[in-house]
């Protein structure tokens, strides 16, 4: 059985939480803070394949912030970040994280970074609270456009309203971190067939020259 770990990331007020648990459970929470990390577990069916899925939702990154927390983004195998399409401040936020996200684990400048023709890590960003559309400071296109720039997943959702969006939306990051994780075993097995190889030609080859 596999085991699949996601992060959840963003503002204070973008409703990550409310995310999470709709996903989880169906169910629709309203607004609230938390001032503790919360680690999420849950079994589930994806393509025939039994997963163990572990969701950690720390506490709420702020915009003053310099910098995401390290645990989730050295822990993770994929994530979610979350904005608020009414609130301009969280999309920024967002922003700052995917570019952190970047820098940390595919630009190479941090301790997780992916090796060379490595898959980026999966990211998915979410534009929540999309019932809010007659307050909207963050239109789709700006969401569309920043996605891209990452090289991430996008949709615009409404907690509140809709567990089938969430759910598909999760359903294609598990996918993604499934392909890299498959895409990172094959990559060992490759590097250990050639380490034993040469190992063997280096004995061998050592023993034909002393004969």
């Amino acid at each position: 059985m596999n085991d699949i770990k996601l992060a959840l990331l963003g503002s204070e007020g973008a409703g990550k939480s409310a995310v999470l648990v709709r996903f989880l459970t169906r169910r629709f929470i309203g607004e609230y803070a938390s001032s503790t990390n919360s680690l999420y577990h849950k079994r589930l069916s994806i393509d025939g394949r039994q997963l163990n899925l572990e969701v950690l939702d720390p506490c709420s990154q702020g915009s003053r912030a310099g910098s995401i927390l390290e645990e989730p983004v050295d822990w993770a195998d994929g994530f979610v970040v979350v904005y608020n399409i009414s609130d301009r401040t969280s999309f920024l936020n967002a922003q700052n994280i995917l570019r952190q996200i970047r820098e940390a684990r595919v630009d190479g400048k941090g301790p997780e970074a992916a090796p060379p023709r490595e898959m980026p890590v999966p990211v998915c960003l979410l534009g929540n609270k999309q019932d809010l559309c007659h307050v909207r400071e963050v239109c789709e296109d700006e969401g569309r456009c920043l996605a891209q720039q990452n090289r991430c997943l996008f949709q615009e959702v409404s907690a509140a309203e809709s567990y089938q969006d969430i759910s598909n939306l999760f359903t294609q990051l598990i996918r993604q971190v499934m392909e890299q994780l498959k895409h990172r075993a094959e990559r060992r097995r490759y590097s250990g067939s050639k380490s034993m190889a040469k190992l063997i030609n280096n004995v061998f080859g050592k023993r034909r020259k002393s004969v």
